[in-house]
């Protein structure tokens, strides 16, 4: 049949592809553990609302009118800016112009 030094040769080769195959195995492993880091990450982050949503429903009212306390404040300060901006961006202006003319008459 086969003489012994093939068979030798072919069962050497027979092992480095098995140990070349294991190698990709534990390649493909490592990618895939990579690849389920941020699923199991979103996982985790799903069970959590998942036990605390209950919660957040009955905590969402106090909340809302801490953020509605917190937002109208800030909005009386842009209110105050949109109807005092446009008197003192005027009031700038005719300062800054003044100034340049008098600055030019002054240079002559």
């Amino acid at each position: 049949m086969y003489p012994q030094r093939e068979l030798m040769r072919l069962a050497a080769h027979k092992s480095a592809v098995r140990r070349r195959i294991a190698g990709h195995r534990a390649d493909c492993v490592a990618a895939a553990v990579r690849v389920a880091q941020p699923l199991e990450w979103l996982d985790r982050v799903l069970a959590f609302w998942r036990r605390v949503s209950p919660l957040a429903m009955i905590a969402a009212v106090p909340l809302g009118f801490l953020i509605k306390r917190h937002v109208s404040t800030r909005l009386k300060l842009l209110g105050a800016l949109a109807k005092w901006g446009p008197l003192v961006f005027g009031a700038v202006r005719g300062i800054r112009a003044a100034v340049q003319r008098h600055g030019a008459s002054a240079g002559s």
